[in-house]
């Protein structure tokens, strides 16, 4: 199974610019436009975002004298697929997507 993983290379990129601070970012990208707290800039720098504003991108690459592609590198992994061959019904059922769900059923009373 191939995934792909994100390297988030923004705090490399500030020590390469002299900025060793992640209150060193905030003031550069107010100028842009791009208000964040002091803790959203921690996250920001500290963290790979999930998902990343364009505005936020394009002042942190401003700021920078940077592109895109030098904060964020793409690359693919080969993922082993989990081995089920000894795990119950339940496991080998969620590892290979087939879960099942319960069958609804009546109870009716005897005669």
């Amino acid at each position: 199974m191939r995934e792909v993983e994100i390297d988030w290379r923004l705090r490399q990129v500030m020590a390469q610019r002299g900025l060793f601070s992640t209150t060193d970012l905030q003031p550069l990208l107010s100028q842009r436009g791009v208000n964040l707290s002091a803790t959203q800039v921690y996250r920001l720098v500290t963290q790979c975002p999930e998902r990343l504003n364009m505005r936020v991108l394009a002042a942190a690459c401003d700021a920078l004298g940077c592109s895109p592609d030098e904060l964020i590198g793409v690359r693919t992994v080969e993922k082993a697929t989990p081995q089920v061959a000894n795990a119950g019904p339940r496991a080998r059922a969620k590892a290979t997507g087939q879960v099942q769900r319960p069958r609804r059923v009546t109870v009716t009373p005897e005669e």
